[in-house]
Formats: C-alpha cells, structure tokens, sequence
C-alpha cells in the first residue's frame, strides 16, 4: 500500500509509516505536508502519516492547521521514540566537526550536545534533508542531526547516537485516509476532534462540561489561532472513547448546540507508547 509523507528518504515520518504498517508499506516522500494531503485527495496514496506533536517542542502547528482545512479521516496514531544522531562523512572524526545542519528543532533539542563541542548549528528544512545535504555536499567539518536510518540511506557514519538532551523523546503521528474512504468496521478507542467556542461568557466551559457530562476523559486540549480569521481560536481535543460510543455521541451532539464549528478528525484505536 502507498503511503505519503513529509520528507525525503530517511525521514522519522518514514520509519513511523513502517513501523506502524510493518512490510505492506510503500512510503514516498514529499517537499511539504500540503502535498501529502493532496496525493490521499487525489487518490495517489491511500493513507497520509504526519507528526501532529512531541513530547518536548509540543504541536506541529502547520500539520494541525491542516487537519482542520482538509477532507481526511484520521484511522490510527502512532509513537515513536525520536533518537537523534550526528551523521558525518566516513573518516570525519568528532573532532573534525565544526558545524551541523538540521531541522531547529531537532537543533534545539541538541543544544547541550552541540554547546558542550563548540559545534555552530546551521537550521535547515528538515533532518533526513540535512543528512542528504552533507552527503552531497563533500564539505570539511559539516555534519547533520537525522536518525540513524540516514545513515544506511546516505552513506554517512554515526559519529554519536542519542544526542537529544532529553533521552524520553517522542513524536506522535497521525495516519489518515481520504474523508469519503474511511474504512467501516475501524477499531475506535480514541476519538480526535476540533471546536470553536462562541464568544460569550463561559462558553469554553459549557463546552468541556458537555464531556464530563458523560463520564468522557479528555486526554487533550490545545487551543490553535485560526488563520483566514484574526484571533479566532479553535481548541483540538482528544477523547478517550470512539464514536460508535453512545456517550461520546451524546456529548458530540450537544456540544454542537454550544461550539460554532465541530469537525471530528477521526476515530481510531490507541497505540502503545
């Protein structure tokens, strides 16, 4: 099966697509998460995997943005543990190296490792991208953050695993289909969803209390801007229970009284951490 994602060969949203569709899996690459969507619209790729946050630089704000504007159905999430790595070219020693390219979060994340060395770092678009430059580029003294499977991918040596300052890092993906497939018979234990409340006194709190109505456990709740509409905010909420539960539709329906827009992202079971 065809599955898109945003990146290049290597990327950790590529080894999210295999290690939650183990061998049935076709991943291909694309420069930016828009095209991702576009590829499961068209019907290119039957499913879409993308990070939707980290337990450390929390959302990935753009990824949500989309979620919200376009006709997708979430059916499974998966975790996985990001380990970073400083790849260099074989026979460059650690030594050697005297800048590193990557995406700034993963920079960041690396910031005591790359502190500790004097090692300037140089932000770039995205870490397997970054893995891809080097390896192209034959400079003296550059090196890149990507996983370890840039590595194997790009022909370049681990110089040190597991840079990140904190060692519990992990990402959360979202795998979607396209709106009109959402396969019958999914497996639902958790259930995504997106809500604007009315401006008037209290309304967030009508809102949330329609859930502890019925007994629902928010396991979620973000707030995002709206960007076609200055200072509208919307709030994305994970919930556990699926929508075939009666509860759970009980409490989707009547916070439509008080929300002026709901959107269900999707119904899926819960991945193990």
């Amino acid at each position: 099966m065809k599955v898109a994602f945003q990146g290049v060969k290597g990327a950790y949203s590529e080894e999210a697509a295999r290690k939650h569709f183990k061998d049935g899996c076709e991943p291909s690459g694309y420069a930016y998460s828009e095209q991702v969507f576009e590829t499961v619209a068209s019907g290119v790729s039957e499913y879409g995997i993308l990070p939707v946050e980290n337990s450390i630089a929390g959302a990935v704000a753009v990824n949500l943005d989309l979620l919200l504007k376009e006709d997708v159905f979430v059916v499974a999430e998966c975790y996985l543990p990001i380990r970073h790595c400083l790849l260099a070219h074989k026979g460059v020693s650690l030594e050697e190296v005297k800048q590193v390219f990557s995406h700034p979060v993963a920079l960041a994340q690396c910031r005591d490792f790359l502190t500790r060395r004097l090692i300037k770092a140089v932000p770039e678009y995205d870490t397997a991208g970054s893995a891809k430059l080097i390896a192209e580029r034959h400079i003296p003294g550059e090196a890149a953050i990507a996983s370890k499977g840039c590595a194997e991918a790009y022909g370049l040596n681990v110089l040190e695993e597991n840079i990140q300052t904190v060692k519990d890092n992990i990402t959360r993906f979202f795998i979607f289909v396209r709106g009109s497939k959402a396969p019958k018979g999914q497996t639902m234990q958790k259930t995504s969803l997106v809500f604007g409340a009315r401006h008037k006194p209290g309304s967030l709190l009508d809102c949330l209390k329609r859930f502890a109505d019925h007994g629902i456990n928010l396991t979620r709740l973000e707030s995002r801007p709206v960007p076609e509409n200055p200072f509208e905010y919307v709030f994305f909420v994970d919930l556990v229970g699926g929508l075939e539960d009666k509860g759970v539709q009980a409490a989707i329906a009547e916070l439509a009284e008080d929300a002026h827009r709901v959107k269900v992202l999707g119904s899926y079971p819960v991945a193990p951490r």
